[in-house]
């Protein structure tokens, strides 16, 4: 069985090589429009329960001076974790190191000069509704053509109070994601996109 829907399930993948392209502002709001219809449950500042209740926001990074500084922030985070691989994973250190002493200035093995860096934003304690939104933009951003991944080290930015000011990051607010978007690139050397082969789900039929 196949359709639209499912075939754009199937093609998603971790994009991590992007053409400088800017994506036309329609497009943008489209994938956004898409993460906003995302279901989730839970309660309105008021404190009344809302089925409709939408705990998230987005913050559309696409200024290259702020882009610069997200980099410098949460580099340090990516090399201490590739450092940790040295001893356990020695082949895919050195992989991904040759990829980054590779990689021209300034160096982004964190959004991977993706010309959209997309935060999304909410209350702590709503990870899961939160989620549902960021897949719900993957997903669209394939059927559209743009290539999408999901950048944990890119929330860890909170350390910074110049960017915490810019996303407006509030004390009870936390960052899933943030979710990268450009059209994907074919670079000699760089990660290639990953699109894992599934093993079959465990099924139980009642």
């Amino acid at each position: 069985m196949s359709n639209p829907v499912l075939e754009a399930i199937s093609k998603r993948k971790s994009v991590r090589a992007y053409k400088a392209d800017a994506i036309p502002r329609d497009v943008l709001q489209s994938i956004i429009d898409a993460g906003n219809t995302a279901p989730a449950q839970g309660r309105t500042k008021e404190g009344s329960a809302g089925f409709d209740f939408q705990p998230w926001r987005f913050v559309v990074v696409e200024d290259a001076d702020m882009k610069r500084k997200l980099v410098e922030t949460t580099l340090p985070f990516w090399k201490n974790m590739i450092e940790s691989m040295k001893d356990s994973q020695p082949q895919m250190y050195e992989g991904v190191m040759a990829q980054f002493e590779a990689m021209p200035e300034p160096k982004d093995m964190i959004y991977y000069g993706a010309p959209a860096i997309v935060f999304v934003v909410g209350p702590k304690g709503y990870d899961v509704s939160i989620a549902l939104a960021c897949q719900n933009m993957m997903i669209a951003a394939t059927s559209l053509g743009i290539g999408s991944c999901y950048v944990g080290f890119g929330s860890m930015v909170t350390g910074n109070p110049e960017i915490v000011e810019a996303l407006e990051l509030q004390e009870d607010e936390k960052i899933l994601g943030p979710i990268i978007l450009g059209y994907e690139a074919d670079i000699p050397g760089a990660l290639d996109a990953v699109r894992m082969e599934k093993n079959p789900a465990p099924i139980k039929w009642i």
